[in-house]
């Protein structure tokens, strides 16, 4: 099993652009033999909160055909954010898009201080998918604030927890002491992905990573370049690589 986080840059409000940038990482995870590639929190749009509404995409998108030619065209499960309006409410969510052109959405649980005034918070978006057996389920960004988030995880019996994040440099040791904790404490390996570039005009720290069941921090990338980070099964060890676009 190989598993790519991708640490990107977006360019604010330019959805083509940040598409592009996607089908580019997705295709390099291709090429590196991935089965599943994970974005960061509102990939597709970048992070924003009084603009999300305008920019906001739906189930059945259109703007997402790509993406779903790529997963099935290349049997790779691609993990995408976006604001995601569900029954004229707006979510901090993101799509989870499989090689069987079906689509599933994961909705942010727990909201970050100020993001009520734009969001609404659910449980009832909540998939998991199973690769060669093993159990994945999904986080964004404040969610692992939540020590309740992974717990609920765990009892679901996931093995690989993923979180998609805009973390700050100020922010990211809370997010790396966090991680780290639930991996081990869970047993669950966890995978996350951040923004290396600005969003919301706001700097993001990068440092995408990856921690196994132990605890233990595997690989990591820095905190300015784009690309993927990689992580591949082998028995029971984990191996890295980094590939920066």
């Amino acid at each position: 099993m190989i598993l790519a986080a991708a640490q990107t840059k977006p360019t604010r409000g330019n959805i083509e652009a940040n598409l592009f940038d996607h089908y580019n990482l997705i295709e390099l995870a291709v090429q590196n033999g991935a089965h599943l590639i994970a974005f960061p929190e509102m990939s597709i749009t970048g992070y924003e909160r009084a603009d999300a509404q305008k920019l906001a995409f739906k189930k059945d998108d259109s703007r997402l055909d790509h993406l779903k030619k790529l997963a099935s065209e290349n049997n790779i499960i691609i993990i995408a954010g976006a604001p995601i309006e569900i029954e004229s409410e707006l979510f901090i969510g993101e799509f989870v898009i499989s090689p069987d052109n079906s689509v599933s959405i994961y909705t942010k649980q727990f909201l970050h201080e100020g993001e009520d005034e734009f969001f609404q918070s659910s449980f009832n978006y909540n998939p998991m998918i199973t690769i060669e057996d093993k159990k994945i389920s999904f986080a964004i960004c404040a969610d692992i604030d939540n020590p309740l988030h992974p717990e609920n995880a765990c009892k679901r019996e996931t093995d690989i927890y993923i979180a998609s994040i805009f973390f700050s440099p100020n922010g990211i040791p809370n997010a790396y002491r966090d991680l780290q904790n639930y991996a081990a404490k869970h047993k669950m390996n966890v995978l996350m992905s951040n923004f290396s570039g600005e969003s919301w005009g706001s700097p993001s720290a990068g440092q995408s990573a990856f921690w196994n069941t132990k605890g233990e921090l595997i690989g990591q990338m820095n905190d300015s370049d784009s690309g993927l980070l990689l992580v591949e099964k082998q028995n029971d060890n984990w191996t890295i690589k980094i590939v920066t676009d």
